[in-house]
C-alpha cells in the first residue's frame, strides 16, 4: 500500500502553532514557582507573536490539514479581534482575585486554550474541526467563569454556563450529524454540493439539521430566546473573563456562523434567511427590553450583548458581501467599545468591592474623570450615537438590509437603538448628573464583607495621579474609547479591515 504524504503549510499554520506552544509553556510554568510571576508576560508574548504571524499571512487564501481548516481573510481578521480581546483580558486579570485563587499560570493557560479554540474556529472548514474547535473554546471558559472560588455567584455562573453550553453543544452536534446524513460530506463546500446535487435542499432531515445548528450557535452567541444564561454568567463571572466572553466569543462564533451558513448552506438561503431574521428581531427586542430594568451594570451589558448579537445576525440574513462587511465592521467597533466599558468596571470594582450597581457610578464624572470619559464614550457608542464607530456600524448594517429588501429588519435595528437610549443614557446620567454618594451610601457599597470576598481594600483610591501605576487597567479603557471615536470619525481603515473578510466569502455568494 502506498501512502500519500500530506504537504503541511507551516507558514499558514503558524498562528495555531504559536498559540499551542504558548499554551504548553504556560502549563509547564505552573510547575516552577520562580516562573509563575512571569505568566502574564508569557501570555502577552504569545498573543503578540500570534498577531504578528496573522498579519504576516495577510492576503493568504489556502486550505490546510486535508481541507479541514482554511486560512483566508475571514479567519485572519476575526482571529486578530480574538487575539486583541485576549490581550486585554490578560491585562485586566492582573491582580484579580480569581487569578490568584485559581493560580496565575493555570488561569492564563485556560484562557490561552480558549483562544486557541477560537482561532481554530475561525479557520474551521469541516464539521469535525468545527465541533472540536467549539468545544476547545468552551470548556476552558466553563472553568474560568468559576475561578473566583470565594464567590458563590462565580461558582454558580460556571455551573450555569456548563449546563447551558452542554445543551447547546449537544443540539449543534445532532444538527451537524443530520446534515452529514443528508449530504454525505463533512467539508463545507462538499456539503453544499451534496445537498444541491442530491435534491435534499427541502428535505425534512436537512431542514431540521439546519435548525438545530442555528439553535446551537445561538446558544453560544446569546441570541434570544437562547440567551437566558448570559446576564447571570456576566454578573457572576470574574469581570476580565466576562469582558473576554462578551467580545471574543462573539467574534469566533460569528466567524463560523458566516462560514457555515454562507458556504455550506448557501444553496438553502431561501429556507433559513427568514428563520435567522426572526431570531435577530426577537433578540433585538428581548435584549433591549430586558436591559431596561437592570440595576447591575454587568447584567445590563449582558442584555445589551443579546441585542447587539441581534444587530450583527442581521448581517448574515442578507447573504451578501455587503452584509458580511457590515457585520465584521460592527464586530470591530463592538470589541473596542465593550472592552473600554469592562475595563472601567474592573477598576471600579476594585475600588468598591464587588459593587457593579449603576448607582455606584454616581459622582464618577467629578471624582474620577479618567474613568468617566471612557465609560461614557462606550455607552454612547453602544447606543449608536455619532460620532462613534457604533453609529457608523449600524448605518452600514441598515444600508445592507435595505439593499437586500430586508427593510423591516433595518427598521427593527432603528427601533432597538431608540429603546436602548433609555438604559445607556441612564448610565451616563449617573456618571455626570447624579450627586456624589453620601458617606453612608459609600459605606454600604464598600462593606468589609464584600471587600473580603473581592480580595480588595474598600475605598482604595484610583485617581489620575496614580494612572501610571495601573496602566494595564486604565490603558485598555482609554485605547478602546479612543478607537471608538477614531473609527467613528475616520471609518476607512476599519472598512478596509472588514472588506478583507468579506472578500473571502464573496466567491461563494455568486
Amino acid at each position: 500500500m502506498i501512502f500519500d504524504s500530506q504537504t503541511m503549510d507551516y507558514a499558514a499554520l503558524s498562528p495555531i502553532i504559536s498559540l499551542t506552544a504558548g499554551l504548553v509553556v504556560l502549563v509547564l510554568a505552573a510547575v516552577f514557582d520562580p516562573v509563575k510571576k512571569f505568566g502574564p508576560a508569557l501570555a502577552l508574548l504569545t498573543l503578540a507573536i500570534t498577531a504578528g504571524l496573522l498579519i504576516w499571512q495577510w492576503g493568504t487564501d489556502t486550505e490546510l490539514v486535508a481541507s479541514t481548516l482554511k486560512l483566508d481573510g475571514l479567519a485572519i481578521t476575526l482571529s486578530l479581534l480574538v487575539v486583541v480581546s485576549a490581550a486585554v483580558a490578560v491585562l485586566l486579570s492582573i491582580g484579580d482575585p480569581a487569578e490568584a485563587q485559581a493560580g496565575r499560570t493555570d488561569y492564563l493557560a485556560l484562557l490561552m486554550g480558549s483562544v486557541l479554540g477560537m482561532v481554530m474556529l475561525t479557520m474551521a472548514d469541516n464539521i469535525l474541526t468545527f465541533f472540536v474547535a467549539l468545544e476547545l473554546l468552551s470548556i476552558p471558559l466553563y472553568a474560568l467563569c468559576g475561578t473566583n472560588l470565594r464567590r458563590r455567584e462565580s461558582l454558580e455562573s460556571g455551573l450555569k454556563y456548563l449546563i447551558v453550553g452542554s445543551v447547546g453543544s449537544a443540539t449543534l452536534l445532532y444538527g451537524l450529524a443530520m446534515l452529514y446524513g443528508a449530504s454525505g460530506a463533512t467539508g463545507f463546500t462538499e456539503i453544499a454540493a451534496g445537498l444541491e446535487n442530491g435534491g435534499l435542499l427541502n428535505d425534512s432531515l436537512t431542514l431540521v439539521g439546519v435548525g438545530m445548528v442555528a439553535v446551537g450557535l445561538a446558544f453560544k452567541i446569546s441570541i434570544a430566546p437562547f440567551h437566558q444564561w448570559t446576564p447571570d454568567v456576566y454578573q457572576g463571572a470574574p469581570t476580565p473573563i466576562a469582558a473576554f466572553m462578551a467580545v471574543a466569543t462573539k467574534a469566533a462564533a460569528f466567524a463560523i456562523f458566516i462560514r457555515f451558513f454562507l458556504v455550506a448552506l448557501v444553496p438553502m438561503v431561501a429556507e433559513w434567511d427568514v428563520i435567522l431574521a426572526a431570531l435577530a428581531a426577537l433578540s433585538i427586542v428581548v435584549g433591549n427590553v430586558g436591559a431596561l430594568a437592570q440595576t447591575s451594570l454587568k447584567r445590563m451589558l449582558g442584555y445589551s450583548g443579546v441585542a447587539q448579537a441581534g444587530y450583527m445576525l442581521a448581517g448574515i440574513v442578507v447573504a451578501s458581501q455587503a452584509g458580511v462587511d457590515a457585520l465584521v465592521f460592527y464586530l470591530g467597533a463592538y470589541v473596542a467599545m465593550n472592552l473600554a466599558a469592562f475595563a472601567v468596571i474592573v477598576i471600579h470594582e476594585r475600588q468598591n468591592g464587588y459593587s457593579d450597581s449603576i448607582d455606584s457610578l454616581r459622582g464618577m464624572g467629578r471624582n474620577r474623570p479618567a474613568l468617566a470619559w471612557p465609560l461614557t464614550i462606550a455607552m454612547l457608542a453602544l447606543a449608536g450615537l455619532p460620532p462613534t464607530a457604533g453609529f457608523i456600524g449600524k448605518l452600514y448594517l441598515i444600508q445592507a438590509l435595505i439593499e437586500a429588501d430586508w427593510t423591516w429588519l433595518g427598521v427593527m435595528i432603528a427601533v432597538g437603538t431608540m429603546i436602548s437610549l433609555a438604559y445607556y443614557l441612564r448610565v451616563v446620567a449617573a456618571i455626570w448628573m447624579s450627586p456624589v454618594p453620601s458617606a453612608e451610601t459609600e459605606g454600604d457599597l464598600e462593606s468589609p464583607e464584600v471587600a473580603a470576598l473581592a480580595g480588595t481594600t474598600p475605598g482604595s483610591e484610583f485617581d489620575d495621579n496614580e494612572a501610571h501605576r495601573r496602566w494595564y487597567l486604565l490603558g485598555p479603557a482609554i485605547l478602546g474609547a479612543a478607537a471608538t471615536i477614531f473609527f467613528g470619525v475616520i471609518p476607512q481603515p476599519l472598512v478596509e479591515f472588514a472588506q478583507h473578510a468579506g472578500n473571502a466569502i464573496a466567491a461563494y455568494l455568486g
